[in-house]
């Protein structure tokens, strides 16, 4: 029944700090050819029909307390080609990140709203 898997939604306080954690440090480019919704916000094509959205909207959660590692909090995982050049990239970023706790080839870290996410290296 379902088809896979088409959009993550995150909500932000501050679209410009997000873009840049997903733009530059992450590599993601906006997709020009969403609607314009009743809030500001962006969207990104993490893989054919694939997609993260960005809602610049209060947080109904604010003043909570998340886990530390992103693994024991609801997050997204993505798949990466190399778990190097992103650590990399998440270091020169000042990004904290940690590795995944089952010893495999996966880190977490937490956007500038503090949502988790997952990324896995892909292993051809």
């Amino acid at each position: 029944m379902i088809n896979g898997f088409h959009h993550a939604t995150f909500i932000t306080r501050n679209l410009s700090q997000a873009r840049n954690f997903y733009e530059r440090v992450l590599g993601l480019r906006p997709d020009i050819n969403r609607p314009v919704m009743s809030f500001d916000g962006v969207w990104y094509d993490v893989a054919p029909r694939q997609q993260i959205h960005l809602m610049l909207l209060p947080n109904p959660e604010e003043g909570v307390v998340r886990p530390t590692h992103g693994g024991r909090d609801r997050h997204v995982a993505l798949s990466v080609n190399n778990l190097a050049t992103l650590i990399q990239q998440l270091e020169q970023a000042g990004i904290v990140y940690s590795l995944s706790q089952s010893g495999r080839r996966a880190l977490f870290c937490r956007d500038p709203d503090d949502n988790a996410l997952e990324f896995i290296e892909d292993v051809v």
